[in-house]
């Protein structure tokens, strides 16, 4: 997700500078290797469709290598790919929570559309999965298996054969909101209506439940995901989330509802979101939002005045570096609270403006698995967290849907809004 809207402006703003990380052993990255030959490395989130719409021409072209040098720089090329040894990636067909209805529905399919020319511009690297065990397949042949999600419950517009739809074309989970609440489900960011999901919230997890779909409540508030999660018949995934006890931002996860994935087989997906990493960060972006805001009000006609005010008081107020043992103690924290057959990896690289130190971009994965090798943890649970957790709510959502096949499709429609 990329600085989208005044929501998310917070974090984004937030992030840190980049640096040059220490190299990995060559005994250590041997045994990192190891573990991702036998089990694929699947990320649970990458912006680069929307990126690619913003700031790129929606054109897929020129991602063999050194889409770093480009204006705006990328995070993620097939080469960096590679080095970071990623087996299986979930690409984000996001558009903006604030489109709704037709409109929404049309810049999704826009979405999917870039999703799948850039799947199939880099037939070397990349392959289109649609099921668990084809995305083990293709990263037996050596290629990364390629999966969508679609990143807010607005995108269906209000339509649940919208929803079938955007299944038949490839995507394989759904955030049940983006950073705004929508006419069925409470976001984390914005005002909740619904305490939670609406009844048709609750037909959509059905429908998605039915569909072979993962519910995924990253950006979502706490209601909903107790809500989706007593709802749900199959396990749910935060594809791109952090732990709220170690930072209490809306967009983490807190322990009463961690404690609750091991009944349910979901997973959180951690993420490398400095702002969602660190307090500190957080508090950081909302002194440089207040520092724009009075720029913006004394420099009212003039952009370069509040540019050059934001460049001196950045001067002066360094963003607070975050490196890859903050992204460690999230994940150490929520395998300790839920366990560690309930972790994973969702990166959300190239929604962010920056990165972590050494994780900010594609090629940096193998850092968090040898600071986890580093404080002791197993190749068993390495591998659970790299994409063995995840694999595993991808087939017991392919065993819901098998068990709802005599169910028909949902007719159930929003009720008429006053």
């Amino acid at each position: 997700m990329t600085i989208r809207h005044l929501t998310f402006a917070l974090a984004a703003a937030a992030l840190s500078t980049s640096a040059v990380a220490q190299p990995i052993s060559p005994k250590v990255q041997a045994r990192i290797d190891r573990i991702l030959k036998r089990t694929p490395l699947i990320d649970g989130h990458n912006d680069v469709p929307w990126e690619l719409r913003e700031n790129h021409g929606s054109r897929v072209e020129g991602l063999e290598s050194g889409s770093d040098r480009r204006d705006p720089p990328m995070m993620t090329d097939m080469a960096r790919l590679r080095a970071g040894r990623v087996g299986g990636q979930f690409w984000s067909v996001y558009i903006n929570g604030t489109i709704t209805g037709d409109e929404a529905v049309r810049t999704t399919i826009e979405q999917i559309d870039t999703a799948h020319r850039l799947i199939a511009a880099y037939p070397q690297h990349l392959t289109f999965a649609r099921t668990a065990d084809e995305m083990v397949r293709v990263h037996r042949a050596g290629r990364i298996g390629s999966m969508l999600g679609i990143e807010g419950g607005n995108q269906i517009g209000g339509s649940l054969a919208a929803l079938r739809q955007f299944y038949s074309l490839g995507a394989r989970y759904m955030t049940l909101t983006h950073n705004q609440t929508t006419v069925w489900a409470d976001a984390g960011t914005d005002e909740p209506k619904h305490d939670g999901l609406s009844p048709f919230g609750l037909e959509v997890v059905k429908e998605m439940n039915r569909l072979g779909m993962l519910v995924d409540l990253s950006h979502v508030s706490a209601a909903t995901m107790r809500d989706a999660i007593a709802a749900s018949r199959a396990p749910v995934i935060f594809s791109h989330s952090d732990v709220f006890a170690l930072n209490p931002h809306p967009r983490n996860v807190s322990d009463d509802v961690l404690r609750l994935l091991p009944a349910n087989g979901g997973v959180l997906m951690l993420t490398f979101v400095p702002g969602f990493l660190d307090p500190k960060v957080w508090t950081w972006a909302q002194n440089r939002l207040g520092e724009e805001a009075r720029l913006k009000a004394r420099f009212p006609y003039s952009k370069a005045e509040v540019e050059a005010g934001l460049k001196a008081w950045e001067t002066a107020n360094a963003r607070p570096p975050v490196n890859v043992a903050a992204v460690a103690d999230h994940v150490e924290h929520a395998a300790r609270i839920a366990g560690h057959d309930h972790v994973g990896i969702g990166a959300d690289l190239d929604g962010i403006p920056y990165g972590v130190e050494g994780l900010d971009s594609a090629d940096g994965y193998p850092l968090l698995l040898a600071e986890l090798i580093r404080r002791g943890w197993s190749d068993a649970n390495l591998a659970k967290l790299a994409g063995g957790n995840v694999l595993r709510a991808l087939r017991g959502a392919e065993r819901t849907a098998a068990a709802m096949e005599a169910e028909p499709a949902s007719m159930a429609a929003l009720p008429a809004m006053k």
